[in-house]
């Protein structure tokens, strides 16, 4: 068992941190603004979103699920969220805005997504969490559920980070 003084740590980020995040994310992707894909929590271990169902995001019109393409692309830019928050935590000797600057070359370059039920209901909520942060790839794990906590997709995929 570790000794209390070779324990590390937890990471907490600053609001400025958290807020260029969501500047980022809500407000620069216009595609997830689209989505109205909004930021619940960014941890350096996990992030959550939401998504609000509405009329523009209906895939099907008779059973008014959510298109399967605002799933893949929710689940798709909270991995890329997460990945964020896991290269800001690894960084947290630089400021915050320094941080913030290390996200330029991010991108997808694998996605899958397992659709397991239907995604019918008024709000969703999105999970990310990194599985590997290498020096050049990071390896992620999402979840799409119902406002319930039914989960109704999961997915993974891989970003560039270098």
């Amino acid at each position: 068992m570790k000794s209390s003084s070779s324990q590390k740590t937890p990471v907490e980020f600053e609001p400025e941190f958290i807020e260029g995040l969501r500047q980022v994310f809500e407000r620069q992707i216009a595609f997830n603004q689209l989505l109205g894909l909004r930021i619940t929590e960014v941890r350096p271990e996990h992030v959550e979103g939401r998504i609000v169902m509405r009329p523009e995001l209906i895939g099907h019109a008779a059973y008014q699920r959510i298109h399967g393409g605002v799933i893949s692309a929710g689940l798709d830019s909270m991995g890329g969220l997460a990945v964020m928050a896991a290269i800001g935590a690894k960084h947290m000797d630089d400021q915050p805005l320094q941080r913030l600057l290390r996200f330029s070359r991010l991108g997808t370059i694998d996605l899958r997504v397992d659709y397991l039920r239907p995604g019918i209901g008024a709000e969703f909520i999105l999970r990310a969490e990194v599985l590997r942060l290498g020096s050049r790839v990071a390896n992620t794990r999402m979840e799409f559920l119902g406002a319930d906590g039914q989960l109704l997709s999961t997915g993974t995929a891989a970003y560039i980070v270098s």
